[in-house]
């Protein structure tokens, strides 16, 4: 079966045929290392990711860029800010970037690029565009003509009047349109510049990510990605200046994810609504959030609630509770009750898998079976045969492999999750025997009311109890 992958460029799906298979060459713009990471960043992370994993998993091989905004107006305001050096801004949020993300089980790039170690090149670039007449000198700064190139906008499909709303854009008479942007820009003082034929400045952030992709992945690559944020002006003028320089296309295929919202508004920091990947993962599983984020299509809109992310946390337990009772069943074989539906389920799962992922990557459709599989194993109860465990095991692989979850071991899982729960307790495990004691006393004497007052103070403490022949088990919920 071949694979489909919606082109932003053409606005539909498309079958994907890389330039020089197996060879897929893709670029993805991305952080601006200015701050912590946030949710939105997550998304964007885990998203490509996956399809990185899912190429390589069909038998291509991925030449992966992803690379760091080290030089940027944001960097360069927060350094002056606090007094120091960009540099010092940039590394100390791209070690915050690998904290926050690497628990996130994210696969590295094939080249990580920094824009600073690439000035001499765009340089160039911008030499290029001049002698090619698309560019002017003012004053020091080097602006791009979007006259000069017929195609601009075909990516966002936006009217003149949509760019010029979409991009902001401030008067400048020093512009032959207000649309044109800036390749270098003159350096203020204070800010950090180096030596070019205009005089001493920097590149303009469109220029970075266009020479970047360029030195590392050639002149056309197959699939360019970010977030739809991106879309205009960001790729819009990469494509801009990227095809007026070389004459070929600049990206075959255009893949971006969408937004995620906070209770149904979209996250910025005017609103105060940004939740970051550090804060998120003090209370829960990275596995969990990437579950979040597989369980939407990854054009579709992510609507964050903590409650959404408590149930992706639940809904992981119970995959790695399906992992569990295959293991256990291996060692304590069943099979006395009927596995039937089990049975048809598992020799169905990986067709289903595939072609959900060869759909445009749709991973919630990935994800709906190994759901369906779980809710009939816990239907059914009881041990499973061997070769049902075998296939349960054998059968989840892929989703270790290419969606990046079940990765540890179930009960290893299970035995850290209880830890983590029983350090968030406002009460110690040895207060909680004792209870459990005394309420055990109160109901051996009918005393239902103090037995019933004590299972509501550790009910209020998020602790379950369940009675059995055995005694009285706890859990935290």
């Amino acid at each position: 079966m071949a694979l489909f992958v919606y082109n932003t460029l053409n606005r539909k799906k498309e079958e994907f045929l890389p330039l020089n298979p197996p060879v897929v060459r893709m670029y993805v713009c991305g952080v601006t290392v200015y701050d912590l990471c946030h949710i939105g960043h997550a998304r964007s992370l885990v998203v490509f990711d996956v399809i990185y994993r899912y190429l390589r998993y069909r038998g291509f091989r991925v030449k992966y860029v992803r690379n760091f905004t080290d030089l940027d107006d944001k960097i360069i305001a927060r350094a002056l800010d606090e007094g120091v050096g960009f540099q010092e801004i940039s590394e100390r949020y791209i070690r915050e970037f690998y904290a926050d993300t690497d628990p996130l089980g994210l696969e590295r790039p094939s080249v990580e690029p920094r824009a600073t170690e690439h000035i001499p090149e765009m340089i160039e670039m911008v030499k290029v565009l001049l002698e090619k007449g698309h560019a002017y000198v003012a004053d020091g700064d080097v602006y791009y003509a979007v006259e000069s190139f017929p195609g601009y906008g075909k990516l966002s499909g936006r009217s003149t009047e949509e760019m010029m709303a979409g991009a902001r854009v401030e008067p400048d008479p020093r512009k032959r349109n207000p649309l044109d942007f800036a390749l270098w820009k003159a350096s203020k003082p204070g800010e950090p510049w180096w030596d070019s034929p205009w005089g001493k400045g920097r590149p303009g952030w469109h220029l970075e990510c266009s020479v970047m992709s360029q030195k590392y992945l050639g002149e056309t690559l197959d699939i360019h990605g970010g977030g739809q944020d991106l879309i205009f002006p960001h790729h819009e003028n990469e494509i801009a200046q990227s095809e007026a320089a070389t004459g070929k296309p600049f990206a075959l295929y255009w893949i971006h994810n969408g937004f995620v919202q906070i209770r149904g508004e979209k996250m910025s920091k005017s609103l105060g609504n940004i939740v970051t990947i550090k804060e998120i993962l003090k209370r829960h599983h990275p596995e969990a959030l990437r579950l979040f984020l597989l369980g939407r299509h990854y054009r579709s809109p992510v609507d964050y609630t903590p409650e959404r992310l408590s149930e992706a946390e639940r809904a992981l337990e119970r995959l790695y509770g399906l992992l569990l009772r295959a293991e256990e069943s291996l060692k304590a074989p069943g099979g006395k009750r009927d596995w039937h539906r089990v049975r048809e389920l598992l020799d169905g799962l990986m067709d289903r898998f595939r072609e959900a992922m060869d759909d445009d990557f749709n991973t919630p459709r990935a994800l709906a079976p190994l759901f369906e599989l779980a809710r009939e194993v816990n239907r059914v109860g009881g041990t499973m045969p061997k070769d049902v465990a075998e296939q349960v095991l054998e059968a989840t692989e892929p989703f270790r492999e290419v969606l990046g979850v079940l990765r540890e071991e179930p009960k290893a899982f299970f035995e850290e999750k209880r830890r983590k729960k029983l350090e968030r307790l406002p009460i110690t495990p040895e207060e909680v025997q004792r209870l459990i004691q005394q309420r055990a006393e109160a109901r051996k004497r009918r005393d239902w009311a103090t037995a019933d007052r004590i299972r509501d103070e550790l009910a209020s403490h998020g602790i379950k109890l369940q009675d059995t022949p055995e005694g009285t088990r706890w859990e935290v919920e």
